[in-house]
């Protein structure tokens, strides 16, 4: 599937006057799910974050999850029966001694339907240090992702980007001409975690949004931050000046995780996030969904680690319950304050809706498809998780 990466007539040639659209050797292409694009010496990479909201992300890691672009594809009308990419990944890891095994896989779909999927065989690592705050990246070649066999007839063409990687794309080749093809089915911008980013899901068209916006008709964009769901006020404001018919935002877990808010603290920062969308999309439904079912921390607050054996590590917290008596928060308790911020508002806001997020992973999930890590989903409950998120919501407020 990989072979050597081609000359520089081949590059993505990306000007931001013409964004969403990026040139290359045989036509133009559009992109759905990213704010703009970087060109770096490795390629082209595509933000999901405004340049305004990037230089206020005050973390390193942060700052490498909004450059894994879930949710991101590439969009086109074509006959062309093979495609080629050439593209740089980097892994993020935070454990030396876990072997790095996975550098992302690229989907292709023709006209709504998946056909082929191709994963990047080799790429860079990236070691993150929480303490000091940076990261070390040792480098890779680029390679060559290629989906033969596409139907010789014209056709739409989706090329979904790596979920879970920094991705870089050098360069895209087809065997004829390509030109844009915009999605035009309802936006729907979602906000949210890892689970929300994808961890644990194998394909980046098996993220649960991904699978909730393709079971819907919905056009996706993805917020999704790996750790990072933080009620940031910059990233309220990005949301605020995006287009969307519908917004969900899915509050808990990072918030628990890191034991970064009390209770006195946490409900003011969620009414001042609201706040700051409303500016922006004044009746625009928002779904506020709460966390899916965690028991790790159900009961009691975190901050939450990744303790044991190398290629076994799970969650686990030092929070104890009696701690949440003193403002701490559990993720129950972010539950109980997230309905009670959307009841007591919904009187001056009847667009406004809250869906706990048991109703996507319970306790049923949980024990038909229990977390390797005490902490993400994985496939399985990702294509369940979309499915109900779909038939909760979305076709609710498409239809």
């Amino acid at each position: 599937m990989e072979s050597a990466p081609h000359g520089e007539d081949a590059r993505l040639l990306a000007d931001p006057q013409e964004w969403p659209l990026v040139r290359t050797a045989q036509g133009e292409f559009a992109v759905e799910g990213a704010d703009h694009v970087e060109e770096v010496d490795s390629g082209v990479l595509f933000h999901r974050l405004p340049e305004a909201a990037l230089s206020r992300i005050p973390m390193e890691f942060f700052r490498v999850v909004e450059a894994q672009p879930t949710g991101v594809r590439f969009r086109m009308e074509t006959r062309a029966t093979a495609i080629e990419l050439v593209v740089s990944t980097t892994v993020a890891v935070f454990f030396t001694d876990e072997p790095v095994e996975w550098f992302g896989q690229v989907d292709v779909l023709v006209d709504g339907e998946l056909h082929s999927q191709v994963p990047v065989r080799t790429g860079a690592v990236r070691t993150m240090n929480v303490l000091t705050n940076d990261s070390t990246v040792n480098s890779a070649d680029p390679v060559s992702v290629r989906f033969d066999g596409l139907p010789d007839r014209d056709k739409i063409v989706e090329i979904w980007l790596p979920h879970g990687v920094e991705v870089a794309v050098r360069s895209l080749e087809a065997n004829a001409p390509i030109s844009p093809s915009r999605d035009t089915r309802p936006i729907w911008l979602h906000y949210g975690s890892s689970i929300s980013h994808g961890v644990n899901a194998q394909a980046p068209t098996g993220t649960w949004p991904a699978v909730a916006a393709a079971e819907a008709g919905a056009n996706l964009t993805s917020l999704g931050f790996s750790g990072n769901a933080m009620l940031d006020h910059f990233v309220a404001t990005a949301i605020r000046d995006k287009p969307a018919d519908l917004i969900s935002l899915e509050i808990g877990i990072n918030v628990v995780n890191h034991d970064g808010f009390r209770e006195r603290t946490f409900v003011p920062a969620v009414n001042a996030f609201l706040d700051r969308l409303r500016e922006g999309h004044p009746s625009t439904p928002i779904w506020v969904v709460s966390a899916i079912l965690c028991p790790i921390v159900e009961d009691r607050p975190g901050p939450t680690m990744m303790v044991g054996e190398p290629g076994k590590r799970t969650a686990a917290t030092d929070g104890l319950p009696h701690e949440v008596e003193r403002g701490r928060l559990s993720l129950s308790l972010t539950r109980t304050l997230l309905r009670q911020i959307v009841e007591s508002r919904i009187p001056r806001d009847a667009n406004l809706h809250y869906l706990d997020g048991r109703e996507l992973y319970g306790e049923p999930e949980y024990e038909a498809m229990p977390m390797r890590d005490d902490l993400h989903p994985d496939s399985d409950a990702h294509r369940h998780m979309g499915t109900q998120f779909a038939d909760l919501v979305l076709r609710k407020q498409f239809r």
